[in-house]
């Protein structure tokens, strides 16, 4: 049903640094880049994780209760995901742990103030 998602930022330069740096830890490279924006993702296949400056040219804001979950194959990954944010700058928003019964998850903000999470289920 996802497609792909997009957060904003205002300087494309390092949230693109950011972003190669914490994918490519996971193996994922760029799907594409375009005048507003990069994308990032396995293939066309999946939903997909895009960078943008926002089309009406006014600066980027994160929005209070959004957020992108980035799904791991493990609790090994969401810890790596999470360790690799952090060291490239990410805000703690929730280390990595058990949320539910079976719901593995860890939460952080990227240099933009955007929330992410990684996390594992089942």
């Amino acid at each position: 049903m996802i497609g792909y998602t997009t957060v904003g930022t205002n300087d494309m330069l390092r949230a693109a640094a950011f972003y190669d740096a914490l994918f490519g830890s996971l193996g994922i490279k760029r799907l594409m880049e375009f005048p507003n924006g990069i994308s990032w993702g396995p293939n066309w296949q999946v939903p997909s994780f895009a960078v943008v400056r926002p089309f009406d040219g006014k600066g980027a804001t994160v929005g209070n209760g959004n957020m992108v979950a980035l799904v791991m194959d493990s609790r090994d990954k969401v810890d790596a995901v999470y360790a690799k944010a952090i060291e490239l700058g990410a805000v703690c928003e929730g280390k990595p742990g058990e949320r539910g019964k079976g719901f593995y998850a860890a939460y952080f903000r990227d240099l933009d103030g955007n929330k992410l999470n990684a996390f594992c289920a089942g």
